[in-house]
């Protein structure tokens, strides 16, 4: 594949220019927006002793050397997630931040390797307060762009409209024809029957394949197309193998308060109801990291001090969006770089 041209060439920065200055905006207007709501803006550090604990997400790693030449290994954080989480444990209750964050081996039209997160969090509400947020963010964003609409590959949405919410085991049945939560009991996904509805699905997967492979199949390949047409999509209660750091739905074995905003096929935001059961948030840590291990060859620590917050983190919801895509969308560009001030250089 051929590099790209630098991004400081005047030619070339006069055709993103536009795309640059409707970023600009929308993170002006958001910053008002977050503002009215009661939020505070935070900085937390890129720096961490753990970069996130997920299966398939690859980190920047770098040492801290003292003044003395002590050092240890830290790493690029993924996401600000887990500093947020101690702000709240210190008593923080309205919090959102623009923050910079790094993820090796991806790029493409939707990725980059060091791009922007805007992250924010509500204490004691519930987390379903942050799908009207999401509904509302994109309202904002179209308007601080003068966009009627957003596009991306031939798909559109309204961006002032009600965004649709379906539940993933509706969205399962609807576009593949599986009943999903029949595969999942205790917590945990039965993969010999997950499997056996992929295949009458003709998704086709790998017979060393777990549950939650076999389920990402499927909703990119039947599900996910069928997301963000016409008017955004929330897609909620993800079940609890898919959970990361959400907390189950009260009663249920089954389900987690977790969804995702999708907006002209492109996922934008992950949302929890986020659990403060520290116990189980280790056991899931582990359970990521011995898979990631056996995926990757590779493990990162736990963040300790994180464990020790949780335990006095209130009832809590979050959410991680994709400001550099929603910048994207809705200044019309067709590539994450064309809306990123001064991307990364090329491989």
């Amino acid at each position: 594949m051929p590099k790209s041209p630098p991004f400081w060439l005047p030619g070339v920065h006069a055709a993103r220019r536009p795309y640059l200055i409707k970023r600009a905006r929308i993170a002006t207007a958001l910053r008002a927006w977050f503002a009215r709501a009661g939020f505070i803006e935070v900085e937390t550090p890129a720096l961490q002793v753990s970069p996130g604990n997920e299966t398939h997400l690859h980190a920047f790693a770098t040492r801290l050397t003292g003044p003395g030449g002590e050092g240890r290994e830290l790493y690029l954080r993924t996401s600000p997630e887990f500093a947020c989480k101690k702000l709240l444990a210190a008593g923080e209750s309205r919090i959102v931040e623009f923050a910079r964050v790094f993820r090796n081996r991806e790029r493409g039209a939707l990725h980059h390797p060091e791009f922007t997160l805007l992250e924010w969090y509500r204490a004691n509400e519930p987390y379903e307060r942050l799908m009207e947020d999401c509904a509302a963010i994109l309202g904002v964003a179209a308007r601080a762009s003068a966009a009627h609409e957003f596009s991306f590959r031939g798909r559109t949405i309204d961006p002032f409209a009600a965004p649709e919410r379906i539940t993933v085991a509706e969205a399962f049945a609807r576009h593949a024809g599986i009943d999903l939560l029949a595969t999942v009991a205790g917590g945990k996904g039965d993969r010999d029957r997950l499997a056996a509805e992929a295949g009458k699905a003709q998704v086709a997967f790998a017979g060393d394949d777990t549950w939650g492979d076999i389920f990402s199949r499927i909703l990119a390949e039947r599900v996910e197309p069928h997301l963000g047409n016409g008017r955004a999509t929330i897609l909620y209660e993800y079940p609890l193998p898919q959970a990361a750091l959400a907390r189950a739905k009260p009663g249920s074995d089954r389900v987690a308060e977790r969804f995702e905003l999708y907006a002209c096929g492109v996922e934008l935001g992950n949302a929890f109801g986020e659990l403060t059961d520290a116990a189980e948030q280790r056991a899931r840590f582990a359970a990521a990291m011995d898979e990631k291990a056996r995926i990757h060859g590779e493990r990162y620590p736990l963040d300790e001090d994180f464990l020790v917050a949780l335990e006095q983190m209130p009832d809590a919801c979050g959410i991680a969006l994709g400001f550099d895509r929603l910048a994207m969308l809705a200044s019309g560009a067709q590539a994450i770089e064309q809306a990123i001030w001064a991307p990364v250089v090329d491989v």
